[in-house]
């Protein structure tokens, strides 16, 4: 059987300080991302997925199994969408002329994703992405689910789960949400952008470097 494991960080636990705290992502990632993978591979013997990779599952499996292979998921991509080496939008190329093209400028783009969090009652994600065509948009989604479901490509991901963010900003999501804006990875984005729009096998295989 495919086991699952915790996908290995590239920095330390406390690199985002003081925007998160070494003490909130240690949880984060330690405790409650690791929690999702134990129960992942609890729920995968004498399924379908024994042997599935972890895309595949989140596809095409259902209930419980698919929320923690989904978290699984969602976390080790939002692990990737943060830098602790600060790279400013307007220098990563094609992605930084999409965004001025869907959203009006780069700076309405960040207006846009600091306010999008007050129309998600609950848990969930937000999430740059691409359609099929190129095309950009901001994708709040609920508890688990995530654009591969909803047939559009992840350029970088934020975890708004209470979880991501109590520990340094309590109930202020607002606030983390404008903090987290700080810590995106253009060169991971832009390099799912750029993938995307020159792949001819579909979205997902975007994904593979990350997830194998």
């Amino acid at each position: 059987m495919k086991i699952h494991n915790l996908p290995e960080l590239t920095y330390e636990y406390s690199a985002f300080e003081p925007i998160l705290s070494r003490e909130a992502f240690q949880l984060h990632f330690g405790k409650h991302h690791q929690s999702y993978v134990e129960e992942l591979n609890k729920l995968i013997p004498g399924t379908e997925f024994e042997e599935s990779p972890l895309e595949f599952i989140v596809m095409k499996s259902s209930g419980k199994l698919f929320d923690q292979a989904a978290q699984h998921w969602n976390h080790s991509f939002y692990w990737k969408s943060m830098s602790p080496t600060k790279v400013a939008l307007s220098k990563v190329g094609s992605l930084g002329s999409a965004i001025d093209r869907g959203f009006g400028s780069q700076e309405n783009f960040k207006m846009q994703f600091e306010k999008l969090d007050s129309s998600l009652f609950g848990s969930g994600w937000l999430w740059l992405v691409s359609s099929k065509q190129g095309n950009l948009s901001l994708l709040l989604t609920k508890d688990a689910m995530n654009p591969l479901r909803e047939n559009t490509t992840a350029l970088f991901a934020c975890d708004l789960w209470e979880h991501s963010y109590y520990v340094d900003y309590r109930n202020d999501r607002s606030k983390y949400l404008a903090e987290f804006y700080k810590l995106i990875d253009w060169n991971f984005a832009e390099k799912n952008y750029r993938d995307h729009i020159l792949s001819k096998t579909g979205h997902h295989k975007v994904y593979d470097e990350y997830f194998s």
